[in-house]
């Protein structure tokens, strides 16, 4: 399953790079290859100043070795080799009414002192944080996710969706990172799932993305913006930072296991502003956003 999983997030990292560097049209991305001295490395790719994207990464990654003492308490567990691959990605895009992006689709294994497998899981997911709400993008977003998520189980998004929403939450601003899309982990084999069939899903899911994102991007990317409204949207990119560097398992996880520290900043913006006790104004497109932030909605009704 690991060397499945990881030649399909080779290629998706390809198909991805393609299919942003298409919509972009100016900067290309720069590919940078490292390694863990612990064991494994990554490939990473990082897009900059182009004329969609201000700044946005697409990483893969494969480690192994001894489980680090971080996880071994996470897992409650003693010593172990483990192994671990995804991929990861985030888009800032220049124009405030394109909106932000991140997915994350990633694969874990653990072993017993003869290297059997004794525990194995996949996760991730993919969600979307607007500066301006455009509600059609929102429901597009969704429609994706809830399209791929039906072809294998139609609990899936409602569920996957719901976890979204509760994960990324700003706890100490009481509102959503974003408008949400899917978020799963730990999805182990059971009598119903084996994991070929969460493979099958995971990828389902991996390859709605230019689906679920470059639409989006296409019908916003031109607009015309102002300089306030580019002020709103590095007000909002510091929620997006706070909540990347206060709450994110995943960040955190990286700066207390001796992490590459440029792959997990990856995800920060390179502008971003923070304004003291600033508020939208009373019945402006910004506060609209701010409402739906606050109270997570439903973009599927059936």
């Amino acid at each position: 399953m690991k060397e499945q999983f990881y030649s399909y997030i080779q290629n998706l990292q390809d198909q991805i790079c393609k299919g942003l560097e298409a919509v972009e049209g100016q900067a290309k991305f720069r590919e940078d290859l490292w390694e863990r001295p612990e064991g494994g490395g990554g490939r990473t790719r990082v897009i900059e100043n182009g004329q969609v994207f201000e700044k946005g990464g697409v990483n893969i990654s494969a480690v192994h070795g001894k489980l680090p003492e971080a996880m071994q308490k996470m897992f409650n567990v003693g010593e172990a080799d483990f192994f671990a691959c995804g991929l990861s990605l985030v888009l800032h895009p220049k124009n405030p009414m394109v909106p932000t992006v991140h997915a994350n689709w990633r694969y874990f294994e653990m072993y017993d002192d003869n290297g059997n497998v004794i525990q194995q899981w996949f996760g991730g997911g993919q969600d979307l944080t607007p500066y301006y709400l455009f509600e059609e993008d929102a429901i597009h977003f969704h429609q994706t996710c809830k399209t791929a998520c039906d072809k294998h189980n139609p609990d899936f998004y409602p569920k996957y969706k719901k976890q979204c929403d509760a994960y990324f939450w700003n706890a100490h601003r009481n509102e959503a990172r974003g408008i949400g899309g899917l978020f799963f982990d730990y999805c182990k084999a059971t009598g119903d799932m084996s994991m070929q069939n969460w493979f099958d899903f995971v990828s389902e899911v991996g390859n709605s993305f230019l689906e679920a994102y470059v639409p989006i991007v296409e019908k916003r990317k031109d607009l015309p913006y102002t300089p306030e409204q580019r002020t709103w949207q590095e007000i909002r990119r510091g929620r997006y930072v706070e909540f990347n560097l206060v709450h994110d398992k995943g960040t955190l996880f990286g700066l207390k296991t001796n992490g590459r520290i440029e792959s997990i900043l990856m995800s920060l913006p390179p502008h971003v502003q923070w304004v003291y006790d600033h508020h939208a104004e009373a019945g402006s497109e910004e506060e609209k956003l701010v409402n739906v932030l606050e109270n997570p909605k439903n973009w599927i009704v059936d």
